[in-house]
């Protein structure tokens, strides 16, 4: 098998894979659905090549750091979002309260 990393190595660690770990890897390594869908979510070229375990689960980790990181962000930008329209919400009351009534000139 070939190696699919690209950027140099740094380190390398064990990784404890439980049955079903294994089951999934089977699954992913014979599936070119699973393949298509990793190689979408990585950039790294799987369908159709020989792929090293190690490139496999380097692709796999990416796969779900950039899932992580997406739901990071998202939840940051819902924490914005919602300061944003709490002080929209607070400006709009400070203005209402200096507003004249509309039955003042009656």
């Amino acid at each position: 098998m070939v190696s699919r990393i690209k950027s140099p190595v740094r380190r390398r660690t064990s990784l404890p894979l439980t049955e079903t770990n294994e089951l999934d890897l089977s699954h992913l390594l014979a599936s070119s659905s699973y393949q298509t869908a990793l190689e979408k979510l990585t950039g790294t070229k799987i369908v159709d090549q020989e792929i090293s375990s190690s490139a496999l689960l380097h692709a796999i980790f990416e796969a779900g750091m950039a899932a992580v990181k997406k739901a990071a962000e998202l939840d940051g930008y819902a924490q914005i979002a919602s300061g944003i329209s709490s002080a929209s919400t607070q400006q709009k009351r400070r203005e209402a309260r200096r507003r004249r009534p509309t039955w003042a000139n009656e």
